[in-house]
């Protein structure tokens, strides 16, 4: 199930009453480009969800991805187009930041506006029954006791043949658009754990050129039920 953040929020109050603990469980998914992850989270929410035991969270399991971006500039009170371009993995330079700070009366520096998003990201987390679709997922969800980190990979020609398809790119551009759409999402995690550490290393890789969307489903809760996450 897709998340609707205002219930989502209500049902976490709720649910508060009870006692239980909300320090997740979480799953993040990261992908390289051209790897699918819309699918794996849409089947993953409904199988977890069909799973719930009594005694667990009332919650169903969610997906979150492009509602950040919502939730972020809500926050922040700006518009989403103001901020989107953090989520298209963009920096804005020394002189785009003095340009901004004196051409807008609610202006928003760069670094405020990647707080803003972690913390939404991670009050979502804490809530449990969610999965995060990248956004540096993570990097700021990984102290999480009950969380699994999850990469989703393949290799680059695999990934240029469908992208190529997909926005009618020669082979070449498709190849060279993926490898700087990877490069720009591992800048994102990077910019919350620094470059070069191992805090932000994934739990378990899956190659999406050789299993199917529902294999990766399966994989993912078996191995909840052994770590107890479910």
């Amino acid at each position: 199930m897709r998340i609707d953040l205002s219930k989502y929020l209500t049902d976490r109050y709720l649910e508060s009453q009870t006692g239980l603990d909300f320090e997740g469980p979480v799953i993040t998914i990261a992908r390289e480009f051209g790897c699918p992850s819309k699918k794996l989270a849409i089947c993953l929410a409904r199988k977890l969800t069909e799973l719930k035991r009594p005694g667990q969270k009332k919650i169903d399991w969610r997906w979150i991805n492009k509602e950040i971006l919502a939730e972020s500039a809500k926050q922040l009170e700006v518009e989403p187009d103001e901020i989107k371009y953090v989520f298209r993995y963009e920096k804005k330079t020394i002189f785009d930041e003095i340009l901004s700070s004196h051409s807008r009366k609610y202006y928003k520096s760069d670094r405020r506006i990647r707080k803003t998003i972690a913390n939404v990201i991670r009050n979502i987390a804490c809530e449990g029954n969610v999965i995060i679709i990248g956004r540096g997922g993570v990097a700021i969800t990984r102290d999480i006791q009950k969380s699994l980190h999850i990469q989703i990979e393949a290799p680059i020609e695999w990934r240029t043949a469908r992208i190529s398809e997909k926005f009618c790119m020669s082979v070449e551009d498709a190849r060279k658009y993926a490898l700087d759409v990877d490069r720009k999402r591992q800048q994102f995690r990077d910019y919350f754990h620094g470059r070069g550490t191992d805090y932000s290393f994934f739990d378990v890789r899956f190659n999406a050129m050789t299993l199917s969307v529902d294999e990766t489903t399966e994989a993912i809760i078996k191995l909840m039920q052994i770590r107890e996450l479910i």
